[in-house]
């Protein structure tokens, strides 16, 4: 009885609707490369590029250490061929479409199959799909010359009657930071640098998918579907939509058409938030098309039921600069993101997961995607969906002005349209800007001196054309996002810089203008400013490749491309800060200073709220070792800016500063509920003594900013390099001293601590019999400290815990090299 119920099984199965649907093939296997004029073929990975490829058969040396890169320049002068071969069975070959899919080759490239051209590429932001029906066979070879782009470049650069600024980097479409930049080296790559797809199909194929906003509000969320395809739908198909699973229409085709549109009306929403602000819900919805029975093909994506805009709008002031999500206007509180590694094919999906999280852990609801590198992975904006983080994307262009003529023109227009085509699904998408400092450098940087009015005029109407023109024609046709031109708006040598639209404020760091500076000149919305500090020890021990700490070997000094990098930090250090002579400790004063700083900006302009609505510092991470602006090394470890940040970027902060005399305490609210609580105040000595103190009941309106508790400081008599002035408000605080960090007089004293084991890495709790000012705690095991460079008050037990996956740590029961140092390390003062 058993084998006649499988038999009748196999029999309904084999007898059920055979699904005819596209078949999708990734060409990422056996593949080889080579210098063009080498006869001898290695091993390749794809997607991959030639520097990779060169390091996994140990013919360079890694460029990241010490000064290696300067011994691989000659990598990006040559010429690389890269083949493989494939096979299909003749079964497969009856079906009647193929294309080859290119989702990115990196740049000037010329594609064989078979020994027969099916293509000329010349932009690596753009994508190919090439008919090969005709030309596929059962064994099948795939070959790729990749030309250097330099001869490309000054081709293009020859037919110009003048110089464009920014050197030969402007006539490729391709990630501009790979020429170098003042944070990254120069390794200008080539290869295939994302997959090749065999797609082939019988009847249909659906090309795209996209949702589109109607009308979105609390008790109501409607929007148009859209489905796309080569092929059209015949009368006989059927059209299944499916939200979160349960079909939700079921469309019968009456024509022959190969586009269809379909609203969808759904009753109390969930909406896609920010993070900070609710639940970044998405919806999953997918299409089936279907000829009777027999499935042809189906497309999902996730939705989220958001309304953003950006609303820049002319007030008595200037030009407001924020975006209203679901009708609410919110806080953007962010950083700027460049590519996670010089070398992309090197970013791993945990790379993608781990940095996006240290975005939500450190409050952050906001990244800029910088326009000098690459238009990210699909997995960046899903991952940036899923974690409620709103995206402002820049198209790649950066600090330069480029060609126009025609061919140029019509290679960014359908690098545009595809990319914002590609990106218009994703929740996360808050705005399309045009350029980094482009406009700013035109107008400010002396790029016009010397040319004539004929020269000026055709350059920037070039520049017109692209940013003022194909751009936003391509946000506004296909996508229902905002675009903004350049940013910043203004530069700042224009005084409107603080007034209309974004700015970049470097007149700290570039103009050694101090901290302070950040304080007395806050913009309406803040999309760039920064200040170096030095990376974590483990990244100069890389650098080095040496256990020593050594900050001024010739190897290091590769690894800072600011030519005033170290002056600068050494200038600054030296106005606030004691300047240690060990060089482990100097690195940690350089990260104290970064935070310091930043977190100066950051607190004056949450201050300014709602004037300034955004603050976005640069930068948020590394692409190779580096003494650089990020709060985030390249090997993921914090600096000290990013516990900082993380602080300064709470939902609701108290921020204490001095005005007239008066010391302010500001209350700052960005959620959208009010609290009510005791706001408490009070001076303390380093010892924990209470010289003064207040209270009072206060009321924190939801998304406000306010002037809650105000001190003359004729009242404070007491020492004021002495004490500190503390407040507190439901579980927040806040810690005010009233001089310089090398002005205070704090006392040494000595750790105490003890260790805890958890399954996932070692809980330390450390005390003190004084006040320690910006602790920090390190060991050589792999992991992260939930909190660092914190301060810690006399007598309290504080617990750290150290998350780690660092198989070491399952055999111990203590970090047995923890070391333990603050800021009173560096204050001469009697030992308590």
């Amino acid at each position: 009885m058993r084998y006649s119920l499988l038999f009748l099984i196999v029999i309904v199965y084999s007898c059920g609707p055979k699904h005819d649907v596209p078949i999708t093939i990734e060409l990422n296997n056996n593949w080889q490369f080579k210098q063009v004029k080498d006869s001898v073929w290695l091993g390749a990975t794809v997607p991959g590029n030639v520097f990779s490829d060169l390091l996994d058969n140990d013919l360079i040396e890694d460029p990241f250490i010490g000064d290696n890169e300067k011994n691989v320049q000659w990598v990006s002068e040559k010429d690389w061929e890269y083949k493989t071969t494939f096979s299909l069975d003749e079964e497969s070959l009856k079906r009647k479409h193929f294309t080859l899919n290119f989702e990115g080759l990196d740049t000037y490239a010329s594609v064989y199959l078979n020994d027969s051209l099916i293509l000329k590429a010349n932009n690596s932001f753009r994508f190919w799909n090439i008919d090969v029906k005709l030309l596929l066979k059962l064994q099948n070879e795939l070959r790729i010359l990749f030309e250097s782009t330099s001869k490309y470049e000054n081709i293009e650069k020859a037919k110009l009657s003048y110089e464009l600024p920014a050197g030969n980097r402007i006539f490729t479409r391709k990630a501009q930071f790979q020429y170098g930049w003042d944070w990254g080296p120069i390794l200008n790559t080539c290869g295939i640098w994302k997959p090749i797809k065999l797609v082939s199909w019988n009847d249909y194929k659906i090309d795209e998918l996209y949702s589109k906003n109607v009308i979105i509000n609390d008790s109501v969320a409607e929007f148009d579907l859209f489905l796309k395809s080569k092929q059209k739908l015949e009368n006989n198909y059927e059209v299944l939509i499916y939200l979160n699973d349960s079909v939700i229409r079921e469309k019968k085709v009456n024509k022959k058409v190969n586009r269809l549109k379909e609203t969808v009306i759904i009753k109390d929403p969930k909406l896609w938030w920010p993070h900070n602000l609710g639940d970044p819900y998405l919806y999953k919805v997918k299409v089936v098309v279907k000829d009777g029975n027999k499935v042809l093909d189906s497309s999902s994506t996730k939705y989220g039921i958001r309304d953003i805009k950006l609303v820049a709008e002319k007030d008595s002031i200037g030009q407001s600069f924020y975006f209203k999500v679901n009708g609410q206007p919110v806080y953007a509180k962010g950083a700027n993101y460049i590519p996670q590694h010089s070398l992309q094919n090197k970013v791993t999906k945990a790379n993608y997961e781990k940095l996006l999280n240290d975005v939500v852990t450190s409050n952050m609801n906001m990244l800029r995607v910088w326009g000098g590198g690459i238009y990210e992975d699909n997995l960046f904006y899903e991952k940036c969906d899923e974690k409620g983080i709103l995206v402002w994307q820049d198209f790649m262009f950066a600090c330069a002005m480029y060609p126009g003529d025609d061919a140029f023109l019509e290679n960014v227009k359908i690098e545009a349209e595809q990319q914002v085509k590609r990106l218009r699904n994703y929740a996360s998408i808050a705005l399309w800007c045009g350029n980094n400092e482009n406009s700013e450098a035109w107008h400010r940087w002396g790029w016009q001196e010397g040319r004539s009015e004929v020269e000026k005029d055709e350059i920037w109407t070039n520049y017109l054309n692209v940013f003022d023109s194909i751009l936003p024609n391509s946000v506004s046709k296909f996508s229902d996002i905002d675009y903004w031109e350049s940013s910043p708006k203004y530069g700042r040598g224009n005084p409107k810089y603080k007034t209309e639209g974004d700015a970049h404020d470097w007149w700290i760091w570039h103009d050694a203008y101090p901290f302070e500076h950040l304080e007395d000149n806050v913009p309406r919305f803040m999309s760039e400013f920064g200040f170096q500090s030095f990376p974590s020890l483990e990244a100069i021990h890389y650098i080095n490749q040496s256990d020593s700490i050594s900050i001024d070997s010739y190897e290091f000094l590769n690894h800072q491309k600011h030519p005033r990098g170290f002056q600068l930090i050494e200038e600054y250090m030296k106005r606030d800060f004691p300047v240690p002579e060990n060089p482990e400790d100097y690195v940690y004063m350089s990260q104290l200073l970064q935070a310091k700083g930043m977190s100066m900006g950051v607190k004056a302009q949450r201050r300014a709220k709602p004037y300034n609505m955004g603050t976005l510092y640069w930068q948020l991470n590394d692409c190779w070792p580096v003494v650089s602006w990020s709060s985030i090394d390249y090997f993921g470890n914090w600096k000290a800016m990013q516990y900082k940040i993380a602080q300064a970027y709470e939902d609701v902060i108290i921020s204490s500063h001095i005005e007239n005399d008066t010391l302010n305490v500001y209350l700052v609210n960005d959620n959208l509920d009010s609290i009510e609580d005791l706001l408490w105040v009070s001076v303390k000595d380093y010892s924990n003594n209470v010289l003064w103190k207040d209270s009072k009941p206060i009321t924190v309106k939801g998304n406000s900013n306010d002037i809650k508790y105000q001190l003359p400081l004729s009242q404070i008599n007491f020492p004021k390099d002495e004490i500190y002035f503390d407040a507190r408000f439901d579980t927040f605080g806040e810690h005010f001293f009233f001089v310089k960090p090398k002005e205070l007089k704090l006392r040494q004293d000595d750790f105490n601590s003890q260790f805890v084991k958890m399954d996932n890495g070692i809980k330390v709790i450390i005390s003190s019999d004084t006040y320690q000012k910006d602790v920090f705690l390190s060991t050589k095991y792999k992991g992260w400290f939930h909190e660092n460079f914190f301060d810690l008050y006399p007598g309290q037990c504080k617990w750290i815990y150290f998350l780690s996956d660092d198989l070491r740590l399952k055999e111990i029961q203590t970090i047995d090299d923890l070391k333990i140092k603050s800021f009173n390390n560096f204050i001469r003062q009697e030992k308590k």
